[in-house]
């Protein structure tokens, strides 16, 4: 089961993910609902991608912010491919 920590620890590595994400791919973030769903869905891309490519995914808090951002810049490259 999943405890309350784990949860806010979760929704604050998705906030600073997602705008780090936003900043990266677009110059600006998306609010910080926006952020957080955007950063949480790019952890699981992060760490499925590294683990396909056969790297092992970064550990601990900056590590879990690290494989979020670069799960949501992809995230966000795609939906930027395509809304053209």
């Amino acid at each position: 089961m999943i405890g309350v920590d784990s949860i806010i620890i979760m929704l604050i590595v998705g906030a600073i993910a997602g705008w780090l994400a936003g900043n990266i791919v677009r110059g600006f973030g998306f609010g910080l609902l926006w952020n957080m769903i955007i950063g949480i869905v790019g952890a699981f891309i992060g760490v499925w991608l590294l683990t396909r490519l056969g790297f092992a995914p970064f550990a601990g808090f900056v590590g879990s912010i690290v494989n979020a951002v670069i799960g949501a810049v992809i995230l966000l490259l795609i939906v930027g491919f395509i809304r053209r």
